[in-house]
């Protein structure tokens, strides 16, 4: 494991409190290269984690508050007649940045599809011409729970772009009160200052794609997201897109556990976080008020674990 990793830890941990695991997480995520749903209620500190990862990883960033009059020229941006020149110009949105807060997403309709292309394929288009989106690109979304006033659910094809779904939840006592006390003069997100910077995160990026993961971990990773689609309570199984993101979270779990080679805990560790965001239920069980974790939690049971030798 890189030596920033842990400064870079300490310092988000001075403002995220009591959310040591959460913090994990969505650290592990960007080093896969991937983006993060975090749902909760308003008020746990969503967008506070959002913008203190971005001061700490010394990521330029931009914050998109998706409502109902949220227009997808917001996101990607869009072109303008320039007289001078006599040709189109464009005028960059909101995904020109290395980290986009994309603040309580499922309060708009059709606006979010705008970060289909920019989410899976690192660029947009505009009227016919693409444009590459800056490196590293995250998205950090936030979204209120589903049923919550003016929410709505994101599409499947949205949720499987998201390569974890995760919940802040209320802090503990003990967290509260330092929380309280900590900001009874100024935010503590003043005092944070960047660990690394943008060429530095994507050397850890990089090095974290490097850990070895042998082909009984692929068959195993293989086998999980096969039973997810032939579960009888399932209707809409976890995509190879899906079984890709379990890889690449494994890695950078690995990574962050000071291993250059994954191991068959390391795939049943991010399992859930992974992929409880792309089951799609049968309406059965729904009815019977089945959740998605204990579908997933189910599977791991269900699927044996292999023995690596190394």
């Amino acid at each position: 494991m890189n030596e920033k990793i842990p400064e870079i830890l300490r310092q988000i941990e001075t403002v995220v409190v009591g959310k040591n695991e959460i913090v994990e997480k969505i650290l592990m995520a960007i080093l896969a290269g991937g983006h993060v749903l975090m749902e909760d209620v308003p008020g746990v500190g969503k967008t506070t984690t959002a913008m203190t990862f971005a001061k700490v990883l010394g990521l330029d960033t931009k914050r998109v508050q998706f409502t109902s009059d949220t227009v997808p020229s917001d996101i990607i941006g869009y072109s303008v007649y320039d007289k001078e020149s006599g040709s189109f110009v464009y005028k960059p949105g909101a995904v020109m940045t290395n980290l986009l807060l994309a603040d309580e997403i499922n309060r708009t309709s059709s606006t979010q599809s705008a970060l289909l292309e920019a989410m899976e394929e690192l660029h947009v288009t505009v009227d016919g011409k693409t444009y590459e989106l800056p490196q590293p690109f995250v998205v950090l979304a936030t979204q209120n729970p589903v049923g919550s006033a003016g929410t709505q659910m994101l599409p499947p094809s949205q949720m499987d772009r998201f390569m974890i779904k995760i919940s802040m939840g209320y802090p503990d006592f003990e967290s509260q009160i330092s929380i309280l006390r900590d900001r009874h003069t100024e935010n503590p997100l003043n005092r944070v200052t960047p660990v690394v910077d943008r060429e530095q995160l994507q050397a850890l990026i990089q090095e974290a794609a490097k850990a070895e993961i042998q082909d009984a971990v692929y068959e195993y990773v293989t086998r999980l997201t096969q039973a997810s689609r032939e579960h009888p309570m399932v209707q809409l199984g976890v995509s190879p897109r899906g079984a890709l993101a379990v890889c690449r979270m494994a890695k950078a779990y690995a990574y962050l556990n000071g291993r250059d080679f994954v191991i068959p805990e390391d795939v049943a560790a991010v399992f859930p976080d992974v992929c409880c965001h792309r089951l799609v239920l049968t309406t059965k069980a729904r009815m019977m008020e089945e959740r998605p974790e204990t579908v997933i939690a189910a599977i791991l049971d269900s699927v044996k674990m292999p023995v690596i030798k190394q």
